[in-house]
């Protein structure tokens, strides 16, 4: 199966040796971030610095004249970033015989939330939630798919990977994180994560719902929760604490809000693409489930992408439903963690590797070459060597 490796411009650009390094490995591809979140990131092996603070979602080149005018716009990167530092990283990793995809992350943006608020999911209790924008909100899908052909279609890129396209709700981690002092579990994971914004209070009214007896409904079922109980019958006991016909008018409505603002994306990708571009997805096969890997319907994403980029860290069942609608070209990237501090497990690679390629996988990803150590990428370079 061909390799890939995640990779931040901040990896590449002021180290010589970087792009030897991971091609080195035996990947054959990187996917190279070009629209990203905040983060605070290692650099083990970087000449000049060991931590870079990206302090805001930024876009790692210089954003077009499409936004001239527009409230909601991509911001530059800082200093961690600076120019065309994609750009740069993408021309030095290709002159190592590296294809270079993008890494788009989309509908997870804490600067858009703090500079609009509007644009937030809000929970039933009213709350806003900055790092996830609205997909109901016609503004922010208008943002988001343009964002998505821009940055994913950069110089030299040879496809892209759209990260957390669709719902983005409650589980984050976010700076100093401190809201696991409740245990919610699926179903409450869910309920918290539902968006009380106009729009979606407006979406829930066409599906017949109205949204304050939703909102109240939610409350209630989560009342038990915050006083202790803990038992969790995961995502059906939803419809038993909703409702049946609200909670299906629910999922109807977040379902096809996600399904279409997908479609748009990667037909906007695809009009400003070469022939050849390659769209995959980050995705989970649970519709309900929200976050970078967005809950998608398999048969319905996979007629839209030409594949998806699937978590198998904690095991390869997610390939499944994916696998069960896979055609003859479409790819089905198994993505594992290979940084033993962050909870991967590279020295176990080649066997995890063997069982994804059983449960449908054709392709691997690796997370991440630029944050792992020089440890765990010898592993690494073990396991692709005996593919």
């Amino acid at each position: 199966m061909k390799a890939a490796a995640f990779v931040y411009p901040w990896d590449v650009n002021g180290d010589p040796g970087a792009p030897a390094r991971i091609a080195g490995l035996g990947v054959e591809q990187v996917t190279l971030a070009a629209a990203y979140h905040s983060t605070r990131a290692l650099t083990p092996r970087h000449p000049r610095h060991r931590i870079v603070t990206a302090e805001h979602a930024a876009v790692l080149y210089p954003p077009g004249d499409r936004w001239t005018g527009r409230a909601l716009r991509p911001h530059p990167a800082g200093p961690w970033a600076p120019g065309d530092a994609h750009g740069e990283a993408a021309r030095a990793l290709a002159d190592a015989g590296l294809a270079v995809h993008t890494w788009v992350v989309l509908a997870h943006n804490s600067r858009l939330g703090t500079d609009h608020p509007d644009t937030s999911v809000v929970n039933a209790y009213g709350d806003r939630y900055p790092w996830a924008p609205c997909i109901a909100q016609p503004g922010t899908r208008a943002y988001l798919v343009d964002l998505a052909a821009e940055a994913a279609v950069r110089p030299g890129a040879r496809g892209t990977e759209l990260e957390s396209l669709g719902w983005y709700g409650l589980p984050h981690l976010h700076a100093h994180d401190k809201i696991s002092g409740v245990p919610l579990e699926e179903a409450g994971e869910y309920l918290m994560s539902l968006c009380f914004c106009p729009s979606c209070r407006a979406g829930y009214g066409e599906q017949g719902v109205d949204p304050e007896e939703l909102a109240s409904a939610v409350r209630a079922a989560l009342e038990p929760l915050w006083r202790g109980a803990t038992a969790d019958r995961g995502l059906p006991a939803v419809a038993d604490l909703l409702g049946e016909q609200r909670a299906a008018a629910v999922r109807a409505w977040r379902d096809t809000t996600a399904r279409t603002l997908q479609e748009e994306a990667v037909a906007a990708v695809r009009a400003a693409a070469p022939a050849g571009f390659q769209v995959l997805l980050h995705a989970d096969p649970v519709p309900e489930h929200c976050g970078a890997n967005a809950g998608v319907d398999p048969a319905h994403v996979l007629s839209v992408a030409d594949g998806v980029v699937v978590p198998c860290t904690g095991g390869t069942d997610l390939l499944a439903p994916f696998a069960a609608h896979a055609r003859e070209r479409t790819v089905l990237a198994a993505n594992f963690g290979i940084v033993t501090g962050m909870g991967g497990s590279p020295r176990t690679l080649a066997a995890d590797a063997s069982r994804a390629k059983s449960a449908g996988a054709t392709e691997l990803r690796l997370y991440h070459a630029g944050l792992a150590s020089d440890e765990d990428l010898a592993a690494v370079r073990e396991a692709l060597a005996a593919r």
